[in-house]
């Protein structure tokens, strides 16, 4: 019998593993759970004799890859999958997915949010801005770039993109006007939505230079990963000029400083919580079980990443 091991150290809520437990046990596998563990030893010492496993935010690291004799799968509950170390998945014939599409709503609707905040000053007394009629950037149109630009359009904004993997029909069939360089995305844009992976080549690439050409009262808003920021040169330019601003899910190694030289100009959450509602939860819980059971059953690989 084949088993699954759901290993997160921040759990799923409970109707996420009733449903993964009646998926992953209809089809003839069990499941073993392993939550809010404290060390990656536990990690390690629980893959050894499993066939699949899920995570969250969990690292699926050369160590833990090594010690799972018979792992076939990892799937990382969720769109990003940087926590997976592709190249040991690799290297062990191990097949890696992520869940793409099933956390977008609840991210694209963090991101708007974190407009309307900006906008009207942290919500601290004083004149704000309101989000119609100003342009905003979608840097990347995949699953949560797509739906950012459907709720923007609701809140009366000019919205635009930037993404040289996506066709410019298919961008313009939303309404979304496409521009051809990532510089006039920035350039053009009052707010840009960040959507970007963080690989080696979007590392750090988003800091003095591209900031620097926003319009006057320029907000960035990331709900994509903290390692495509430049934070030197995000904070230099900042520093330079006062009507910049930042928010991130996705706090920042330097957040103390940030806060406390730009106060209302920018903020953190404490912790990632774009995918933090019920529904992104159970949906991403599930859509990792039947990826698994359609893999060991089937052979299906359509959301691998480590191709």
């Amino acid at each position: 019998m084949s088993k699954v091991l759901v290993a997160t150290d921040k759990p799923f809520a409970k109707a996420a593993v009733d449903g993964i437990r009646k998926i992953v046990e209809e089809a003839g596998f069990s499941l073993e759970l392993l939550e809010k563990y404290t060390d990656q030893a536990d990690l390690v010492k629980a893959v050894a004799d499993v066939d699949a496993v899920i995570v969250r935010s969990d690292k699926v690291t050369k160590e833990v890859v090594e010690a799972a004799k018979n792992l076939k799968v990892v799937v990382r509950a969720g769109a990003g999958y940087d926590n997976l170390d592709l190249a040991a998945c690799t290297a062990k014939n191990v097949v890696a997915m992520n869940t793409p599409g099933q956390n977008s709503n609840a991210v694209a609707e963090l991101a708007l949010g974190m407009m309307v905040y900006m906008a009207r000053n942290t919500f601290q007394p004083g004149t704000g801005a309101e989000l119609k009629g100003k342009k905003l950037g979608i840097h990347a149109y995949g699953n949560v770039g797509k739906l950012v630009a459907h709720i923007a359009k609701g809140f009366g904004m000019e919205v635009y993109a930037f993404d040289p993997f996506v066709a410019k029909e298919v961008i313009e069939k939303d309404g979304v006007k496409v521009l051809s360089t990532v510089d006039e995305l920035y350039s053009t844009c009052h707010y840009v939505s960040l959507h970007i992976p963080a690989n080696d080549k979007t590392k750090k690439s988003i800091g003095y230079e591209l900031m620097s050409k926003m319009p006057k009262g320029g907000t960035l808003i990331n709900t994509a990963r903290k390692e495509v920021i430049d934070e030197d040169g995000l904070m230099r330019i900042m520093g330079e000029r006062t009507d910049l601003k930042y928010a991130t899910d996705i706090m920042a190694e330097g957040n103390s400083t940030f806060a406390e030289k730009f106060a209302s100009r920018y903020f953190s959450s404490p912790k990632k919580m774009g995918a933090e509602t019920a529904e992104a939860n159970i949906n991403a819980g599930l859509a990792a079980a039947n990826q698994i059971v359609n893999l060991l059953k089937n052979g299906d690989k359509t959301y691998q990443v480590n191709k």
